[in-house]
């Protein structure tokens, strides 16, 4: 939010040191579009000044009788009762002529209070010592008032800056006799004591907070007047009555229902009136709710739940034929199609959708892969190494028989050649016979 709802004591975002204008730094703030434009006739600038307490939640207008000129967000000594009293001017230029007017405030008013001066180290501690106090003496008048049992809420209070004024602001549905309260606060707080009766959005609006729609209150923002609002803005914009919906932090309906009411109620002027029930042959049909965006009624029948969208036209068709004493066979209901959505590819979180187990399952896997895999390889390599016979050579050897005897004689004087070849050193291991288990051959012993 701003400054205040920090540890520090100036916003780390915005950097304006507490004129940013939000809830936390200043309330209900007013940009001063002109406050950079040369003022050609000094004598017709406007002398008032407006300044905001308690961070916004109370603003009011001050006289500026001095020479000199005060810059938003500096602190000014202004008139208080029986004392002086603390500021931040807020506003000033020509745009405080159009506040003053706004509110009803004449310029020249001798009940406007004046400024004495910029205030002072003296007046800015003095400002903070009773500032301090505020939060303890609210506490206090709380169990005060329990103890008194009045009904009423003790939502704020303002002291003065010398210490010698309270402010207490307080909401109540019905009258309250607060006499002895007073004197009790007086007597204990050493105070004169000022009760102001407020309402529940004007507290709302002094607490602050966050609303449904995730933005900061208007009324603690920029809303200044509270109109009325009921539940009739709610029927003709469509929305279910539902207190705990409709209803603001305040506990009464919420301001915004009034924003668009004039935008349906113009919308609406298009809709044929008295359109609440239509006459058809097999039964009557009864309203159910307005469309403004397509322009669409939608009626529902008795003896069922659906719902049957017409067009404006058809209606006002119906509303003839029932006024001429005709019934339609049906209502002709709009077939409405539906718009297929774009599912768009984005980030996916999905953390937490991987468990032990599944990763435990895929580790087996991967190992009775590589196990297969290992297996596979060795019986290849294993069916490399062993000799095979092929077909093809049988086929050769048979091919390349000796046609002849005289090629079986060069034949055999060959290998008998190869034999008695002395070079040969295989010839002593082809004479040998097969050893075996021949009983004239016995194995060697090995030594």
């Amino acid at each position: 939010m701003g400054c205040g709802g920090c540890s520090t004591s100036k916003p780390g975002g915005c950097k304006s040191n507490g004129t940013c204008g939000t809830s936390g730094c200043n309330r209900l703030n007013v940009h001063d579009w002109l406050m950079n434009l040369p003022i050609n006739d000094s004598d017709s600038a406007c002398k008032i000044v407006e300044v905001s307490f308690k961070n916004g939640s109370r603003k009011d207008f001050f006289r500026n009788g001095t020479l000199q000129t005060f810059e938003k967000g500096e602190l000014v000594t202004l008139e208080g009762v029986s004392g002086f009293d603390v500021g931040e001017v807020s506003l000033s230029g020509e745009l405080v002529r159009i506040q003053m007017k706004k509110k009803g405030i004449k310029e020249y008013s001798p009940d406007i209070k004046k400024i004495l001066r910029r205030s002072s180290e003296r007046d800015i501690e003095l400002f903070q010592q009773s500032k301090a106090r505020e939060q303890a003496i609210l506490m206090r008048s709380r169990e005060v008032a329990r103890d008194l049992k009045l009904q009423m809420k003790l939502s704020e209070i303002e002291i003065q800056a010398d210490g010698k004024k309270a402010t207490f602001f307080y909401t109540a549905d019905d009258r309250v006799d607060f006499r002895e309260m007073i004197k009790s606060f007086a007597t204990e707080f050493k105070l004169k004591v000022e009760m102001r009766q407020i309402g529940i959005r004007q507290e709302a609006g002094k607490v602050g907070g966050i609303g449904s729609c995730g933005r900061e209150l208007c009324c603690s923002t920029w809303l200044t007047d509270f109109k009325s609002v009921n539940t009739t803005a709610a029927r003709y914009q469509n929305l279910s009555i539902n207190q705990t919906k409709l209803s603001g932090q305040c506990g009464r309906l919420k301001c915004c229902l009034n924003y668009e009411l004039d935008t349906y109620l113009d919308a609406l002027q298009n809709f044929p009136n008295n359109a609440d029930v239509l006459e058809i042959q097999r039964s009557r049909a009864y309203l159910v709710k307005k469309d403004i965006f397509k322009d669409l009624m939608w009626y529902t029948l008795p003896d069922s739940n659906t719902q049957y969208p017409l067009t404006l036209r058809r209606v006002k068709e119906i509303l003839q034929m029932n006024a001429n004493g005709e019934r339609p066979e049906n209502l002709e209901a709009v077939e409405l199609v539906g718009k297929v959505k774009e599912v768009e590819q984005g980030f996916v979180d999905v953390v937490g959708q991987i468990s032990l187990r599944s990763l435990e399952r895929n580790d087996r896997k991967r190992k009775d892969k590589r196990k297969n895999d290992n297996s596979a390889r060795n019986n290849n390599s294993e069916s490399r190494n062993q000799p095979q016979s092929s077909p093809s050579s049988n086929k050769k050897a048979t091919h390349n028989r000796p046609a002849n005897s005289e090629q079986k004689r060069e034949n055999s004087s060959n290998n008998n050649r190869s034999r008695n070849n002395p070079r040969n050193g295989n010839n002593n291991r082809t004479a040998k016979p097969p050893l075996g288990n021949n009983p004239h051959n016995p194995p060697e012993q090995k030594r």
